[in-house]
């Protein structure tokens, strides 16, 4: 008995080490691609989402409310850089889902994997901002894949989702984006009931607004992103272009 039960203690050993070293991976590799997404309202108060790279040229996505109603938008970069103005190039109606765009070069990005080949129970990884803390790291699993009355397909998730992390990335054990993480039930009692969108709807939206992003296979140059002219001056300029627009919505 004991020659069986040995090399199976030695199979769970190695199996549970392995799913550890997985989240380190796909942590590491993935990291440097996912941002913050820091908004000013239109009604002045201020929000922040979180997005990830899906082209070297400066295409985030990112979850539709975090950028509806925005009066200013720029991104910040898990090592501090921030960029200028973010505009929404796309946003989707079914799901909530949208695409910014930065002025920028050799983006570190992700990759994306066929949602329709995602399954209840496979193992993923989040990297998110919760509560405005940059670049959090949860796992979970795949909970179910969820089918709505009008067609559109949920994945929901048991990886912890706080605010500001709408629009994080939620990968497979390949390092591979499956959804993108957006809405969780609140409430007593309500443990770990989040939901993401599954990727696919990502690639139709992007593809629809003219891009073609990544697919599984594909790599990306992993070069930091580059500050663009000096700090204190692009503050100023950030400040003046945000005072400029509530002062002419203040005269609407």
């Amino acid at each position: 008995m004991k020659k069986f039960l040995f090399p199976l203690v030695l199979l769970l050993t190695c199996t549970a080490a392995r799913a550890e070293n997985d989240h380190v991976r796909i942590a590491q590799e993935n990291a440097p691609a996912v941002v913050a997404v820091n908004v000013v309202k239109k009604d002045g108060s201020t929000f922040t989402g979180t997005g990830f790279a899906v082209l070297p040229d400066g295409l985030i996505a990112t979850s539709r409310h975090v950028s509806d109603d925005a009066l200013y938008m720029n991104i910040t970069f898990n090592n501090g850089t921030v960029s200028g103005e973010a505009v929404t190039v796309a946003s989707a109606d079914e799901v909530d889902l949208s695409l910014l765009k930065i002025q920028a070069l050799n983006l570190p990005t992700v990759r994306l994997a066929d949602s329709d080949n995602v399954l209840p129970g496979q193992p993923i990884t989040v990297i998110g901002n919760p509560r405005r803390l940059q670049n959090t790291i949860s796992s979970g699993l795949i909970s179910q894949v969820r089918k709505k009355a009008n067609g559109v397909i949920w994945h929901q998730i048991s990886a912890p989702i706080s605010p500001s992390s709408s629009g994080s990335p939620v990968f497979n054990a390949k390092g591979e984006v499956i959804s993108v993480a957006f809405a969780s039930y609140q409430g007593d009692g309500n443990q770990n009931l989040n939901f993401a969108v599954p990727s696919n709807y990502l690639a139709r939206l992007a593809s629809s607004a003219g891009y073609t992003l990544p697919r599984a296979g594909q790599t990306e140059p992993d070069t930091p992103p580059q500050s663009q002219g000096n700090p204190i001056s692009n503050h100023f300029k950030k400040s003046w272009s945000i005072l400029k627009r509530l002062l002419h919505l203040s005269e609407e």
